[in-house]
């Protein structure tokens, strides 16, 4: 990062300053396009860049100082709403797209009233990485939940992983940040990286909604598009919805798709692959449903995958979300039932995902009496903040709709309901009790 030295320093106001540093709260007050007292304005800070212009009417853009900020002046009428920008690098190479900071907010506030809330049952719409078209323009829009944050910004593949290219906004109230980034397709690789606003603390962190994760060990998310499979499952799922459950036979074959069969060299099979195979295992031996030992994102290959980093993402290990979609219709083309082991008692500390995701404790409980659960060195949900429920409910019924499981069985609910649960000092519930209210209203 260029120091703010003192040639610089007299022509930067404080947003200038703090964009540079990394620190604002909304880029958006200082960047893009601003009316002044002749017409308009367009701000850009592009680290890294030596010169830019806005390529509808070739615009040069002057330089601020000697910071990395450009600027133009100019007519309303000069620049369209969302102009380009065409700008060289340090390495020469150029580069064409949409000024993010043209855009305006993108999220609803009904959608953050629901989120705030924890009604939202679609949440994995709103957060995450969503690709959408906005006036005409393909990009993606990133949102994401950390209200103790100073800056968020989306760093990537497409931005040299610098967070102070993509500082997203945030929305008051809701503690939500979000940016859209036009031009940017499915396949990108990206990160959140959060800078928490009492200690400075920067933080590099996993998606919570991210729905494709890199191979482990790598931990970056992937921005997914349209499904492109198919369904074909259509008449399974109509007789699904009328399906007496608590009544019909069902014989249930568990299996972990990592051990089950490997190839001849002792590699994880491909999700297709593993249909096919499981296809012709559980009809020759009578089974109704197959239930996956978790299949959810998970960083270590030689756990059962309990410890999921990945709530909306089916374990890359075996394939896409594409190759899952295939594995699921493939089964139910042949009347085979799936369930999905399903993990909300618990996560891992692993750094990079959702233990103290924003540098608080924002997804577990402070306390470790109620934080932690110390028989498996992982932190406990906090069932009672609107926003984790609704990201435990808003998982499942992704697994659920999008991905059109049959049902989930819920792991560890023991060591949900019971504060006192493999622990000698626990803190009582409302009643003096040992049962945890919120975990069981969590389950209703």
């Amino acid at each position: 990062m260029k120091p703010v030295d003192s040639i610089t320093r007299p022509t930067l106001n404080d947003h200038h300053i703090k964009i540079i540093e990394a620190r604002h709260h909304d880029p958006f007050e200082v960047l893009g396009k601003h009316p002044d007292e002749n017409g308009v304005e367009v701000c850009v800070y592009i680290p890294h860049a030596v010169e830019v212009s806005i390529l509808e009417g070739n615009h040069p853009l002057e330089r601020i100082g000697e910071s990395d900020f450009f600027r133009w002046r100019g007519a309303v009428d000069d620049v369209p709403e969302h102009y380009r920008l065409i700008w060289l690098d340090d390495g020469h190479r150029q580069h064409i797209s949409h000024d993010p900071y043209s855009y305006g907010p993108q999220i609803g506030d009904l959608d953050l009233h629901l989120l705030s809330a924890g009604n939202h049952r679609h949440a994995y719409n709103i957060l995450g990485a969503n690709c959408r078209e906005v006036d005409g323009v393909a990009g993606v829009l990133f949102a994401v939940w950390a209200p103790n944050a100073e800056r968020v910004s989306v760093v990537g593949d497409f931005n040299r992983w610098d967070g102070r290219r993509h500082q997203m906004r945030v929305r008051p109230g809701s503690g939500v940040w979000e940016i859209f980034i036009p031009d940017l397709a499915p396949g990108a690789f990206y990160r959140f990286e959060i800078r928490n606003r009492n200690s400075g603390e920067v933080l590099l962190k996993a998606d919570p909604y991210g729905q494709q994760f890199e191979a482990r060990p790598k931990t970056a998310s992937i921005v997914v598009g349209e499904a492109e499979h198919l369904w074909q499952d259509g008449e399974w799922m109509a007789k699904r919805a009328e399906w007496d459950w608590q009544h019909a036979p069902m014989s249930v074959y568990e299996v972990h798709l990592g051990s089950w069969q490997r190839g001849a060299e002792g590699e994880f099979l491909n999700y297709r692959e593993l249909a096919i195979r499981l296809v012709d295992y559980i009809t020759r031996m009578g089974f109704t449903h197959v239930e996956l030992l978790p299949v959810t994102e998970h960083p270590f290959d030689l756990s059962w995958g309990y410890q999921a980093t990945g709530y909306f993402a089916p374990t890359s290990r075996f394939g896409t979300p594409d190759d899952f979609r295939f594995f699921i219709d493939h089964l139910h083309a042949h009347k085979i039932g799936v369930i999905l082991d399903w993990v909300p008692a618990h996560f891992p500390k692993d750094a990079f995902a959702l233990a103290r995701f924003d540098g608080t404790a924002l997804y577990e409980h402070e306390d470790p009496r109620k934080g932690e659960h110390l028989d498996w060195s992982t932190l406990i949900f906090n069932f009672g903040r609107n926003e984790v429920r609704n990201f435990l409910v808003a998982s499942a019924l992704y697994w659920l709709r999008e991905m059109h499981l049959d049902g989930l069985r819920v792991d560890a609910v023991a060591s949900m309901l019971y504060l006192d649960y493999s622990r000698g000092d626990w803190i009582p519930n409302m009643y003096g009790g040992r049962e945890n209210l919120e975990a069981i209203e969590f389950l209703r």
